[in-house]
């Protein structure tokens, strides 16, 4: 069974906005991120689709840390077995923030112009 690359979003600057969220994050809440990515890039995507959900009318994805924690990771298809994480925040109500969704589609403009 084939894996994913998972790729992140590097700003200009050369920041690593994913990454320095994760790293934000409790320890355990950021053992639950990285078992799901690891998984991903090991198997792929279709283990972890109980954690994944497609945002309705925009490219993007989001996987899920669902429990007390309801944690966001945005990412979209990049190419054939990958994806590229954009942005990642604690969600706190129902739907996800519109604030939240333009910051990862403005990743994402910006990455395809790279």
């Amino acid at each position: 069974m084939a894996g994913t690359t998972v790729y992140y979003y590097i700003s200009e600057n050369g920041g690593n906005p994913v990454r320095e969220f994760i790293l934000s994050l409790e320890v355990r809440q950021q053992a639950k991120i990285r078992r799901i990515l690891a998984t991903i890039m090991e198997y792929g995507l279709q283990p972890v689709i109980p954690h994944l959900r497609k945002l309705t009318g925009t490219p993007l994805w989001e996987i899920r840390i669902l429990g007390q924690d309801n944690i966001r990771i945005l990412y979209v298809l990049a190419h054939k077995d990958s994806i590229l994480a954009l942005h990642g925040f604690v969600k706190k109500s129902q739907k996800t923030p519109e604030k939240e969704i333009n910051t990862a589609l403005g990743r994402y403009k910006d990455w395809l112009c790279q």
